[in-house]
């Protein structure tokens, strides 16, 4: 899928053991990576499953790693300024590119440092969670809580590009799968009939993460929230 907006388009890949690949990976991040430096934010969960594998593509970079804690009470001030301190010591410049490997919480937090590093530098979203991959991966909401509320410091910054692999999925506590499906079906109630009946009647095989039913239901979701977006 292509998003749409003025001046700042990017695709979104939905598919399927696309991180194994590193030859295939590669071929899809290195065209949105402009300069030498990539600096990757990913938390102490998810980083040790599938961090080598984005390493494995990304080779003869200079590439630089921050580990958050998981949870959202890690998408905080206190985060966003370690991940400051994290890219100055390491020299990244204005060049640079941010991938987010992780939830939305991960995601949230990388596109708000990418949104102010330097007045603004590239980022990737890889969004692991399926509640992450049909919602906060897509439209540039980027931020951190403070003690008053969720989400009150932050700004809008698109991704250059968002990576959406199955993959991930199976290795999520069934809870996150009913969390991400909840998101997708509050998607079709608001747009799309058919689609909420395509849900309705392939309910346990998309739960189950069974192909074709879970890449379509992530696909068509993301359609909708595309078109929310480019609005």
């Amino acid at each position: 899928l292509m998003v749409e907006i003025p001046q700042r388009s990017y695709p979104i890949l939905v598919a399927d053991g696309l991180l194994a690949n590193a030859q295939m990976l590669r071929a899809q991040l290195r065209p949105h990576i402009r300069g030498s430096q990539v600096a990757i934010i990913t938390n102490d969960v998810v980083g040790p499953l599938y961090l080598d594998q984005v390493m494995a593509a990304l080779d003869g970079l200079q590439v630089d790693v921050l580990h958050m804690r998981d949870g959202e009470g890690a998408k905080t001030l206190a985060t966003y300024e370690q991940a400051m301190d994290f890219l100055l010591g390491a020299r990244h410049n204005r060049s640079t590119s941010l991938i987010a490997l992780g939830g939305g919480v991960v995601g949230d937090l990388c596109g708000f440092v990418a949104s102010t590093f330097q007045r603004g530098v590239d980022f990737i979203q890889i969004p692991t969670t399926l509640l992450a991959q049909v919602d906060s991966s897509i439209g540039g909401k980027t931020g951190v809580n403070t003690n008053q509320g969720k989400n009150l410091i932050g700004s809008f910054y698109q991704p250059k590009l968002v990576i959406s692999d199955i993959n991930f999925l199976r290795s999520l506590p069934f809870r996150e799968i009913i969390c991400g499906y909840g998101e997708i079906l509050k998607h079709a109630l608001i747009s799309d009939k058919k689609f909420y009946k395509y849900l309705d009647i392939n309910i346990l095989k998309i739960l189950s993460l069974k192909s074709p039913f879970i890449e379509k239901a992530i696909y068509i979701s993301c359609k909708i929230k595309k078109r929310v977006v480019e609005k």
